[in-house]
């Protein structure tokens, strides 16, 4: 008798499943890490250009959006003074899918 048993290709087969399922889902949670990390840092990018627009401008605006390029991604800021006479803290928000947000700080 050569060959393999019933229950011995049964075994193979569950412990091959096991693995293929602990592999999808390893990659799949990998993708959106790597899917979350692109939006944060498209996200910093636009912040950061968008204070330096403001800096070379020499103006502060409130609100707006990314558009033509990205309309989905919308931003705020808010100037609150500090306790050091002339000195501003601009705070630039960035907001982007469901409640997704990133803020910098800038002091003028």
């Amino acid at each position: 008798m050569r060959g393999f048993t019933l229950l011995e290709v049964m075994v193979a087969l569950a412990i091959m499943a096991g693995v293929i399922l602990t592999v999808i889902s390893a990659v799949n949670y990998h993708l959106s890490v790597a899917a979350a990390d692109r939006e944060e840092t498209t996200a910093m990018l636009l912040a950061r250009q968008k204070l330096g627009e403001m800096e070379l401008a020499g103006k502060v605006e409130k609100e707006g959006t990314f558009a033509p390029e990205r309309p989905e991604i919308r931003w705020e800021t808010e100037t609150t003074p500090t306790e050091l006479p002339g000195v501003n803290r601009l705070t630039l928000t960035v907001k982007w899918g469901a409640g997704k947000k990133l803020s910098l700080v800038q002091y003028k």
